[in-house]
């Protein structure tokens, strides 16, 4: 055994010991969730155990309250691989995306990496990027520079089944604003100038858009304000679309036919239109394959075989935007046998008995591949080299 393997042995020895005190963290933040940007107790939970394990913690990273970098260093400069945690929840359904999962997973990984860093040269980061499924925390922290130092970036995500690597859409989020006139619906229509008309053509428009669209393409939006009475012409309406596409290029394209569409409602109802983003952007996922195959031998060691491949994309996520600068890896752990996520079910699954069990393999994973890119410079070479040719495309 050669002194990169004793190490990762040590890891695992390590991770075992902190495993029951991770499931703790992860059922705590499970018990107590919170909304993107308000994840206050998990985000404080999290850096305190960090801080703890010597890691030097800064919070309130790029703004963002609830955002944390905890960084641990070896003997030297080096590589350094970022582990990223998230930890907010969906209104109403809790954890069912299972970010209780993700965020204790990340740290005890970093933990366990930290205490195997004796003589390496390189560094272990855990990044808390709140927000994940609403305003996209990492693409704020990312304009701002929190991901400056990384070598790569590893997140490794519960599901239904075991995946390294994925696609995402990029995808734009854009709002429009209809500003007409207000008039009495009854006595006087003729004063008025409808601003829900407007909406309303916008949706037809957007329809006919879509026939001529591939199908791996999305639009769909909803009316998020549409008049206050019956009887009074809607001064004000506001429609917001997420429109998706498997490549930014593409993306730009189709969300400028989009914004067209709004433009052509207003021009023919008359109505003042104001378009704007109402979330951050979102980049297709660019999957370092490098990455992903030096975890599936982790994976593989730790007895894990049955690894679904990627499919066709049909989500998006502020990860895609992190995997532009940085070489990435999204990875998913099976929680609970093909259950989906964003149903009271999975949210079941992430606080069970399913949720500690992937929690660990995650935590597994992720720190096994980070003590190979710290500790294998071919590997790091490779990475590097795969990442260089994607940006060329």
């Amino acid at each position: 055994m050669g002194p990169l393997a004793e190490r990762k042995q040590r890891c695992l020895s390590e991770l075992e010991r902190l495993a029951p005190e991770a499931c703790a963290w992860s059922d705590a933040i499970h018990a107590r969730p919170e909304l993107g940007n308000a994840e206050h107790f998990a985000s404080e939970l999290l850096t305190t155990r960090l801080k703890a394990a010597g890691f030097a913690v800064e919070k309130g990273v790029a703004g963002l309250v609830t955002a944390f970098r905890a960084a641990y260093y070896g003997s030297g400069e080096g590589p350094i691989v970022g582990l990223f945690a998230e930890y907010d929840a969906l209104p109403e359904l809790g954890h069912a995306c299972g970010h209780n999962v993700i965020g204790a997973a990340a740290t005890l990984a970093g933990i366990a990496v930290s205490r195997c860093l004796d003589g390496m040269q390189g560094g272990v980061m855990v990044l808390g990027c709140p927000a994940e499924e609403t305003m996209g925390g990492k693409v704020t922290m990312l304009e701002r520079g929190a991901f400056k130092e990384l070598s790569v970036a590893l997140l490794a995500h519960p599901a239904g089944v075991h995946m390294l690597g994925h696609s995402s859409l990029a995808m734009d989020a854009l709002e429009f604003s209809f500003r007409g006139r207000a008039a009495h619906a009854s006595a006087a229509p003729h004063e008025g100038v409808n601003a829900l008309e407007a909406v309303i053509n916008l949706f037809v428009l957007v329809n006919s858009l879509r026939q001529h669209l591939p199908q791996s393409f999305r639009v769909h939006g909803i009316i998020t304000e549409g008049g206050v009475a019956a009887n009074v012409v809607p001064e004000r309406a506001v429609a917001r679309f997420y429109v998706r596409a498997p490549f930014r290029r593409e993306l730009n394209r189709v969300a400028e036919q989009v914004r067209n569409c709004a433009k052509a409602a207003a021009l023919a109802s008359g109505t003042e239109l104001t378009i704007q983003a109402f979330e951050p952007p979102n980049d297709n996922m660019n999957t370092n394959h490098t990455l992903a195959e030096a975890m599936r031998k982790n994976l593989n060691a730790l007895g894990v075989w049955d690894i679904t491949p990627p499919g066709q994309a049909s989500g998006s996520s502020d990860f895609g935007n992190v995997s532009h600068v940085v070489p990435a890896l999204p990875c998913f752990i099976a929680i609970s046998q093909s259950v989906l996520t964003h149903t009271p079910a999975f949210a079941a699954a992430a606080g069970g008995p399913g949720g500690h069990a992937g929690l660990v393999l995650a935590a597994k994973a992720l720190a096994l591949t980070a003590l190979d890119v710290i500790g294998d410079r071919d590997l790091l070479e490779r990475v590097r080299e795969e990442f260089s040719l994607s940006q060329e495309e």
